[in-house]
């Protein structure tokens, strides 16, 4: 635990429940609604059977169609308006300050002005009016920086990395670096910064998120997408940002450890290439759940993972649906700390 007055916890550290919200006919899923919600289904299965699961959706009865299957004791439903489903960047993002948690809600504009988001930037008002946290949870209106969950990776000592395509991109804050680093102190109470230049994947709208190439697993391990194709589009990138993570010291001056994601193989729809990522798995309590895309390397990239969780059941679910519409996993989940 980190001994600062105001931290946001790892996502490894046990956890109250998880954020979802549910795909319907008004959001970009609507041509292919079933197979979507099916996926999302599967997800909530696999965390319901082992901690609580808040479901945001427009209409509840339709959303239990498609997870009348899961274990409905250890889930919520909420009844609220959303353009979209990717809960890691329209959520709240939970630190604790004085022991006491606290809900940051920031503003999210669709990563950059790319999207709508007026609905999806009101979901965590309207769940804390509706008292959908538990009662000691605190609630922190941020709307003056705008911000997405996906875009940082914190280790629950005060480091926090992140990408610099993301948070210095144009449409979001228009601040520098140094601002940046300041806000992280402010909300998260960050002693240091981790900024990586290079990195990508293509077919993600998010001007590269952390959360789709480079994670933590501990305090002093990361994991990371390594291509090893010399003729993939991501090469170059991927070998400039391993160079990178070659170089970073934990916060005792010591090398990270590394571990290597295999890239996903290539996945093409109408003729653009999906944003297909292992990067992008979600740790939940006592396990882990894996993106795969019914590919060879689902068993690489699950090797690797049980190697960076010896201690977590490995689970993997397939999310050629989710990468469709641009995100994976981790982006349609956001997970609360449990109180301490």
């Amino acid at each position: 635990m980190c001994l600062n007055t105001k931290y946001l916890p790892a996502e490894w550290a046990e956890q109250e429940f998880v954020q979802i919200t549910f795909p319907h006919h008004q959001t970009d899923w609507s041509e292919m609604l079933d197979e979507a919600c099916l996926c999302f289904a599967q997800i909530i299965e696999n965390i319901a059977c082992r901690q609580n699961v808040l479901v945001v959706c427009a209409d509840i009865f339709e959303a239990k169609k498609y997870i009348a299957n899961c274990n409905e004791k250890n889930i919520q439903f909420a009844e609220i308006p959303s353009n979209d489903t990717w809960a890691r960047d329209h959520a709240a993002i939970t630190i604790f300050e004085n022991s006491r948690p606290t809900l940051l809600d920031f503003t999210f504009n669709g990563w950059g002005l790319k999207f709508a988001a007026n609905l999806d930037n009101l979901i965590t008002e309207k769940l804390y009016k509706k008292g959908c946290f538990p009662k000691n949870f605190n609630y922190k209106e941020c709307r003056n920086f705008v911000f997405e969950g996906g875009s940082i990776e914190s280790d629950g000592q005060g480091t926090i990395m992140t990408t610099e395509k993301c948070l210095l991109s144009d449409n979001r804050n228009y601040l520098t670096k140094r601002e940046i680093e300041d806000k992280f102190k402010e909300y998260f109470g960050a002693k240091r910064v981790l900024w990586l230049k290079n990195g990508y994947i293509a077919g993600d709208d998010t001007d590269s998120h952390i959360d789709t190439l480079v994670r933590f697993s501990d305090c002093n391990t990361i994991i990371y997408v390594k291509c090893e194709d010399e003729k993939d589009e991501h090469f170059a990138e991927l070998k400039a940002m391993e160079k990178e993570l070659q170089v970073l010291k934990t916060d005792m001056a010591l090398p990270y450890r590394l571990i290597a994601l295999p890239m996903a193989d290539a996945v093409y729809e109408n003729g653009e290439r999906l944003p297909a990522t292992y990067a992008n798995f979600l740790i939940i309590n006592e396990a882990v759940l894996l993106p795969t895309y019914n590919s060879p390397k689902d068993e690489i990239a699950a090797k690797c993972m049980q190697t960076a969780f010896p201690t977590r059941q490995i689970i993997k679910i397939n999310c050629l649906p989710l990468i469709k519409q641009h995100g994976s996993l981790h982006c349609v989940t956001m997970q609360f700390p449990k109180i301490i």
